[in-house]
């Protein structure tokens, strides 16, 4: 499993359907005996016949093409939530930041359309999109509020994005990192567990309180955010074991979407919680 939110039971039971269906490797009862049979004994070439059909299988290349695509489609949609933040110039002269209300509904569509993929896997062809557009636009607002208060912050989360991303590819493949059952467990418990602490705070927020460690640039804030941007991280190995296992265990091509959202829904969280902690750390 990648993230939380993804149903590798069903997942996997659609795994075995599609290949009970044709999608998968032949086995040698199923074509090695027929074959025998109906061509061998006609002095045929011996073929796998309708069952082996390599091009309907998942594969990396599939993955990254998708994810390519999520990221594109949400870097648009991020452009127009950034513009549509930028709030009229003020008397000195400086550019002021407005939230954009729409950029609310854009979280609920991409918070639904990720749901969405739990229960509808096979959906995430037309729900990573909407994924994509709805959410790219309220990070592009965010971002753009984030760049007012600190000038050239967008830059550093974004780079900083990518060399955490390039670090934990490399440490997957290189076998420094291994994703085994606990791995999986603690990453995704203790991601659940931030999930519903952060639900909590956005609870609370509408009665004026707050958790303060959250945003807080105290010694503890900052430890917290480096605790979260470090989880993230470890989603990131998550994500290349599910499109490693999803290739060798050949997956329906559609499962190239469920591994190219999981991957951008954990680079885009990295991103915003590094936006997080530079903050803190230059208050």
């Amino acid at each position: 499993m990648s993230n939380p939110f993804f149903n590798e039971a069903k997942m996997e039971r659609d795994r075995r359907e599609a290949g009970e269906a044709g999608w998968g490797a032949p086995s040698t009862a199923a074509s090695g005996t027929a074959v025998m049979g109906d061509q061998m004994l006609a002095g045929a070439p011996v073929t796998d016949g309708p069952i082996s059909r390599h091009e309907k299988a998942m594969t990396v290349n599939g993955t990254i093409s998708a994810a390519a695509s999520l990221l594109i489609l949400l870097l648009i949609s991020a452009v127009f939530g950034w513009n549509a933040a930028s709030g009229p110039v003020n008397e000195l002269g400086q550019e002021t930041y407005q939230f954009p209300a729409v950029a609310t509904i854009g979280i609920v569509v991409g918070f639904a359309a990720v749901i969405g993929c739990y229960f509808k896997p096979a959906w995430a062809k037309i729900l990573g999109p909407v994924y994509a557009l709805g959410y790219g636009f309220a990070v592009g607002a965010i971002s753009k509020g984030y760049e007012t208060f600190y000038d050239g912050i967008v830059v550093q989360a974004a780079g900083a994005t990518v060399a955490v991303f390039a670090s934990m590819l490399f440490l997957y493949r290189t076998g420094i990192i291994k994703v085994t059952n606990r791995f999986r467990k603690i990453v995704i418990g203790a991601t659940m567990g931030i999930m519903l602490l952060y639900v909590v705070s956005f609870i609370i927020s509408l009665f004026g309180a707050e958790i303060p460690f959250i945003n807080s640039p105290s010694l503890l804030g900052i430890g917290f955010s480096i605790l979260v941007c470090g989880l993230a991280a470890m989603n990131l190995a998550l994500d290349f074991d599910l499109i490693e296992r999803g290739v060798q265990e050949r997956f329906p091509k559609s499962y190239e979407w469920v591994a190219a959202l999981g991957l951008v829904v954990t680079i885009i969280w990295l991103y915003l919680e590094l936006l997080r902690l530079f903050a803190k750390l230059r208050d």
